[in-house]
């Protein structure tokens, strides 16, 4: 099942979850109400004050923190376009003979850091871009070592290219842990909890009233439900419909600059 599916999927089993416990809700405000109609709302508002302000914080903290995230992998992936960059354009410091197989070896790499995040809904061809990209790190730092140390090369090309390129191995790791930077799944469990214990507190101290206030419902469910949806969204920027997909642009117009 793909990613927007299962997200959809869980979005509107929070929707149809609220409806239902709001109508259990008031259902055991009106057996209370039955035996006790003054004991339905009474000492109610601190309870309602508590859960609301704790859905309320922990919507804020989501959201606030997936958006983080978000921006955080859109900045990443121009980090490591400007190491890829730097430390391309250092490759000038080998020798003239040793720079078109290093070059080579750059826009493979390039290839294969596009071809990864553009994979990640595809787990078996994630891991198989990964151990290219490790691959060809392996090869690029060898050939990288070696070509710096032959005559020809510049006097400080082996401070300079090595450097470039250790940064560039780094971002790329730095990469590759944000994908899986998310809140633990408890947290959306809770949020997910408090949603439903919302419907059902709404529910109960409404039940005094003579008809369902579904337009409420409704609103109030639909909001927390796609609310819910892009905070999903959000966390995984690159399965949803909330993207960071433009930022690659950076890392295509460098491999274009190649040329290879």
């Amino acid at each position: 099942m793909s990613f927007e599916a299962s997200a959809s999927l869980l979005a509107g089993g929070l929707f149809i979850g609220m409806l239902l416990l709001y109508e259990v809700g008031r259902r055991i405000g009106a057996v209370r109400l039955a035996r006790d109609p003054g004991g339905v709302t009474n000492g109610s508002g601190p309870a309602e004050a508590a859960i609301f302000g704790l859905l309320g914080l922990l919507l804020a903290f989501t959201f606030s923190g997936a958006a983080s995230r978000f921006e955080e992998r859109r900045h990443l992936v121009a980090e490591e376009a400007n190491a890829i960059g730097t430390a391309y354009l250092r490759v000038d410091l080998v020798s003239a003979d040793a720079q078109p197989a290093l070059r080579q070896l750059f826009s493979h790499y390039l290839d294969a850091r596009l071809e990864t995040f553009r994979s990640l809904a595809d787990v078996a061809a994630t891991k198989a871009n990964l151990s290219a990209t490790d691959a060809l790190q392996r090869q690029i730092w060898s050939r990288a070592l070696s070509t710096s140390q032959q005559p020809g090369a510049a006097p400080d090309a082996e401070k300079l290219l090595l450097p470039a390129l250790n940064q560039m191995f780094d971002i790329a790791t730095t990469r590759t842990m944000a994908t899986h930077n998310h809140p633990p799944t408890i947290i959306f469990c809770l949020l997910a909890g408090l949603s439903l214990l919302s419907a059902l507190l709404i529910g109960y101290v409404m039940c005094n009233t003579s008809k369902r206030s579904w337009f409420y419902l409704l609103l109030v469910s639909a909001t927390m439900s796609t609310t819910f949806y892009v905070i999903l969204d959000l966390e995984y920027p690159r399965l949803g419909l909330i993207r960071v997909d433009a930022a690659d642009q950076v890392l295509m117009d460098l491999r274009k600059n190649m040329g290879q």
